[in-house]
C-alpha cells in the first residue's frame, strides 16, 4: 500500500515545475489583495523543500517568497501613490483605509515617525501589521524609492521567518503532509490571532 502511495507522488521535478512558479504567482497576489494567507504558502512549500532531496531547494523558496512579496508590495504601494495623488482618490487606496483600523494607523504613523522606513520590517513580521504602516507611508508622501529601500529587509525577514516555520513542521513529522499541516496551522493561528484578540477586546 505504501509503495502503491509513493509510486503516485509526481517526482521532485515536476513538483518543482508546478509548486515553484505557483508559489511566487500567489504571493505576488497575496501582496497586492491582502486576503490570501501568504504566510502560510511559504511555510507549505518550505516543508515541501525540506523532504526534497535537492540541496538548493529551500534557497530557491527563499528566493521565489522574498521577491514576490517584494513585488506585491510595490505594486500595491504604486497603486495607492496614485490614489493619494488624485484627487478622487482610488478604489485600492479606499480598499487599505478599510482594512485598517483607526488606532493600528495612528500607531503606524507614530512608529513612522519615530523609526522612519525601518518600521516597514517590524510591520511586515508583525501579524496585520503591513496595511497600518502602508497606509501612514502613503499619508506621510513616502517616495517610491525611500520605501522600495526600507520593503526589501521587510520581505527578507518575512520570507526567512515563515520559511523556518515550514522547516520546523518539516523536521518534527516524518511525513510531509503531516509537516504541511501542522505549519499551515501554526502560520494561520500567528497570522489570525491578533484580529481574534481585537475581536475579543471588542466585544
Amino acid at each position: 500500500m505504501t509503495q502503491e502511495v509513493v509510486s503516485q507522488v509526481p517526482p521532485e521535478s515536476t513538483q518543482q515545475a508546478v509548486g515553484y512558479p505557483a508559489l511566487f504567482l500567489l504571493v505576488v497576489l497575496g501582496s497586492l489583495v491582502p486576503v490570501v494567507p501568504t504566510g502560510a504558502l511559504v511555510s507549505t512549500a518550505a516543508v515541501v523543500a525540506f523532504h526534497q532531496l535537492d540541496p538548493f531547494a529551500l534557497l530557491v523558496v527563499f528566493a521565489l517568497a522574498s521577491s514576490a512579496a517584494f513585488l506585491g508590495d510595490i505594486g500595491l504601494y504604486w497603486l495607492g501613490l496614485r490614489g493619494v495623488r488624485s484627487r478622487n482618490g482610488s478604489r485600492w487606496l479606499e480598499a487599505l483605509r478599510k482594512r485598517a483600523a483607526p488606532d493600528r494607523l495612528e500607531q503606524a504613523q507614530g512608529k513612522l515617525h519615530e523609526h522612519g522606513s525601518q518600521v516597514l520590517v517590524l510591520s511586515r513580521l508583525v501579524p496585520a501589521g503591513r496595511i497600518p504602516v502602508m497606509l501612514a507611508c502613503l499619508f506621510s508622501r513616502m517616495p517610491m524609492r525611500r520605501f522600495a529601500r526600507g520593503d526589501v529587509p521587510a520581505c527578507l525577514a518575512w520570507a526567512a521567518a515563515y520559511q523556518l516555520i515550514g522547516i520546523l513542521g518539516g523536521s518534527l513529522f516524518p511525513e510531509p503532509w503531516q509537516g504541511v499541516v501542522a505549519a499551515v496551522a501554526l502560520a494561520l493561528l500567528i497570522s489570525g490571532a491578533p484580529t481574534v484578540w481585537r475581536r475579543l477586546r471588542r466585544a
